[in-house]
């Protein structure tokens, strides 16, 4: 008898269920709740022109974006099994071009060892790049890329001139997010940090625009537009972002690149 009871108690319990169900689809509106016949979107508020400094940093990223490159490498491996050779992603970094012939620079850090690297371009293009010369004390390095139409140069500006405070803007691609614009200030001149080899590279400027892994070899920009530096390191014990940037001043490019 306690089988049959449980099983008649079952029952009943479905058969509410299903009259409830059914009792709320007949109610009138039923299935429609929160799509009110009278609600509509929220008007959107007008606002007033863009600000001129706004403005200035939006055409400042639309200038210069077409002479920043995205660079990947990659690394040649042998296969245990076959004895064959291919190639696998190394690492991504930043570059920009230097003069219409198709050399970019970037840091001597995005390239060193890597088997090969290809830029991609603004405008969508991918191509191979060979590579022309390093610096690994100044943590500089220029590949090329040969081209029809190479992107333009960015106008160069110098760095012996520097004042704290002044705004800088940076353009990489942190992460493997292309493209990206973060704006800040020069922090400090003249900092020294130990590269990898364990040597000083010196006279860097230090800037609190945000720059992630990725970043690298990227141009840092005055509020002209103008080349003041090359993105190079980050000081964070986390490896992301603490506001502690540090770039190769141009100056120092200017003389090393020739």
């Amino acid at each position: 008898m306690t089988c049959s009871l449980r099983r008649n108690r079952l029952t009943w319990t479905l058969v509410v269920v299903v009259l409830l169900v059914a009792a709320f689809w007949t109610l009138p509106g039923a299935g429609q709740r929160g799509t009110r016949s009278d609600a509509t979107p929220r008007t959107v508020d007008r606002r007033s022109p863009i600000p001129a400094d706004e403005q200035a940093t939006i055409e400042l990223f639309e200038r210069s974006r077409v002479s920043v490159a995205y660079i990947t490498t990659q690394a040649r491996v042998v296969d245990l099994w076959t004895r064959n050779m291919f190639d696998i992603p190394r690492g991504t970094g930043s570059g920009f071009a230097w003069d219409e012939r198709g050399h970019i620079v970037t840091n001597f850090h995005v390239v060193a060892g890597a088997a090969g690297a290809r830029v991609r371009l603004s405008d969508g293009r991918d191509v191979a790049a060979s590579l022309v010369g390093v610096s690994p004390d100044h943590d500089l390095a220029v590949i090329k890329i040969d081209v029809p139409k190479p992107p333009p140069p960015l106008p160069l500006g110098n760095s012996h001139d520097l004042r704290v405070g002044q705004k800088t803007f940076a353009i990489g691609n942190p992460f493997a997010l292309d493209w990206t614009l973060t704006t800040g200030i020069v922090s400090a001149l003249d900092r020294s940090l130990p590269a990898r080899d364990g040597q000083l590279v010196e006279h860097l400027i230090q800037t609190d625009a945000a720059i992630n892994p990725g970043n690298s070899g990227g141009p840092l920009l005055d509020s002209a537009g103008r080349l003041i530096g090359v993105n190079t390191a980050i000081f964070s014990p986390s490896g992301a972002s603490a506001g502690v940037g540090f770039a190769v001043p141009v100056d120092t490019v200017n003389r090393v690149m020739p």
